[in-house]
Formats: structure tokens, C-alpha cells, sequence
């Protein structure tokens, strides 16, 4: 059996998607530097970490994020993302206030149009060597 493993604060993002790739931009803006580490869910790290926490590996439809054996997705992932961020964390609070069933409503209708409304994006914000 295999074991589930994941360095802490892995973000798994669709790298072909303008509106994730601008995400992770606006992580490495204001994210400090060793909190996160990304993962296109295209490269073949991604695409094994998928397999390894019982993800579908042909498209992604929401953000994961890994901490340890705990995994994090739609709107409590993007929250969390967010707290992990110091000037950020206020508003993460205060989002998560609102009924997960309305965030990931919401988070579902972005996802789902993402593409339409941002493009794909012609290059990743990272190297998909990982």
C-alpha cells in the first residue's frame, strides 16, 4: 500500500488556467517564501500526488491543498491558502464565517466557468519539471 505524502503546504493548480496561474502570481507576492510549495497538477508530481490522495488525474476542478495527511479542497482550501498569507488572514476569517455551502457554491460556479471568463493560459507561472 501506498503511502500518502506530501511535503506541508502543497498547492495542487491547473497551470493551463489564467485565473489559477494569476493566483499563484499573487501568491508569490505576498505569501512568504518557504510557506507553500506549488504543484501543476499537469507535471508528473502532480499528477502522482492525484493518484496518491484519490484524485482524478485528467482534470482539475478545484484547488487542493496538502497539509501533512490533511487535504484541503474549494473554498476551505482557498481559505486557507488565504490565512497562510499575514495580511490576508483577517479576511480568511471573516470569509469563513460565511456557510461552507454558499463559498463552495460560489467557489463551484468560478471553477466551472474559469476558463470562459479568464482564458487558458499559454504558459504556466511555473516550471512543470516538479
Amino acid at each position: 500500500m501506498k503511502t500518502k505524502s506530501a511535503p506541508a503546504n502543497t498547492i495542487i493548480f491547473d497551470a493551463e488556467c489564467s485565473l489559477c496561474n494569476g493566483v499563484v502570481g499573487w501568491l508569490f507576492t505576498y505569501a512568504p517564501a518557504t510557506v507553500f510549495e506549488f504543484v501543476p497538477f499537469q507535471s508528473p508530481k502532480g499528477q502522482q500526488l492525484l493518484t496518491d490522495f484519490g484524485f482524478a488525474t485528467d482534470a482539475l476542478e478545484t484547488v487542493i491543498l496538502i497539509e501533512a495527511d490533511t487535504v484541503l479542497t474549494h473554498s476551505d482550501g482557498f481559505l486557507k491558502i488565504m490565512a497562510g498569507i499575514p495580511r490576508w488572514k483577517r479576511v480568511a476569517s471573516l470569509l469563513a464565517l460565511v456557510p461552507r455551502l454558499l463559498r463552495d457554491g460560489i467557489y463551484k460556479i468560478a471553477a466551472r466557468y474559469r476558463v470562459q471568463w479568464f482564458g487558458k493560459s499559454g504558459s504556466c507561472a511555473l516550471s512543470l519539471g516538479g
